[in-house]
């Protein structure tokens, strides 16, 4: 998959994209990042890149005159379509619906916005879609879009290793994951739960569902009016609202 970026601080960068997971996944060719200066395609000696707005106001709106150049460049190199993303607050807000929408494209370009935003004949002549991650307010778009690119290499076959590991994340089936735990088997008297160290698969799935759905239900339960609920779901969850309101009981 490639992802080409284009920012006016391309050293933003360079170490979210050289480490871990996602510097494997580009050593193994699974996922392809190149990252464009936008002032290599300004027009003047100082390579400007954002003008005041017309009509008057704070701040300053990058020219759409660079941004189109550059995007054109990258574009006359590709030939398969490419689908275009400008980072803005403005956009669909990024969840895994959105992050597994956007693994379907072999060529993403992403727009990294900045100061006041774009001009608006960037939106109108070359971008397919706007994207947020959130409703909050940072200096650019360059966060956001590396939050995207980690969202979406996850769902490229390889990139975990283990190509069931995206399918047992938070959110990817609508619900929280449920808790995790490793050696040692106790620590400052918490246990580990005597289900997981059965070796009984059955049981460890239903215990893990079953904690899912709860953790769901307490700290997200608007994912679960979302979430198309299979019977033995409705079962559990059944189960876990008594759960609850027995320990209610007990505490009050």
């Amino acid at each position: 998959m490639n992802f080409d970026i284009l920012t006016l601080f391309p050293e933003m960068f360079e170490g979210p994209f050289s480490t871990s997971i996602l510097s494997r996944a580009r050593e193994k060719k699974l996922i392809n990042i190149n990252i464009t200066n936008i002032r290599d395609y300004t027009e003047d000696k100082h390579n400007t890149t954002d003008e005041p707005p017309y009509g008057g106001g704070a701040g300053m709106v990058l020219k759409v005159n660079p941004i189109y150049k550059a995007w054109n460049d990258i574009n006359a190199k590709n030939r398969e379509k490419v689908h275009t993303v400008l980072l803005s607050p403005q956009g669909k807000t990024l969840n895994q619906e959105k992050v597994k929408e956007l693994s379907s494209y072999n060529n993403l370009t992403l727009i990294c916005g900045h100061y006041e935003g774009v001009d608006e004949r960037v939106r109108k002549s070359i971008v397919d879609e706007e994207v947020s991650i959130g409703d909050y307010v940072l200096t650019g778009g360059e966060l956001p879009a590396m939050v995207l690119v980690d969202a979406v290499s996850r769902m490229v076959d390889g990139v975990l290793g283990d190509e069931d590991s995206s399918k047992k994340d938070s959110f990817y089936e609508g619900l929280l994951e449920h808790p995790h735990y490793t050696r040692p088997r106790e620590f400052e008297n918490m246990k580990v739960p005597e289900v997981l160290l059965s070796g009984h698969h059955a049981r460890i799935k239903r215990w893990r569902l079953k904690k899912a759905l709860k953790r769901t239900l307490i700290r997200r339960p608007d994912l679960l009016e979302k979430k198309k609920l299979s019977k033995r779901e409705k079962k559990l969850l059944k189960e876990v609202k008594q759960e609850i309101k027995g320990e209610n009981n007990e505490q009050n």
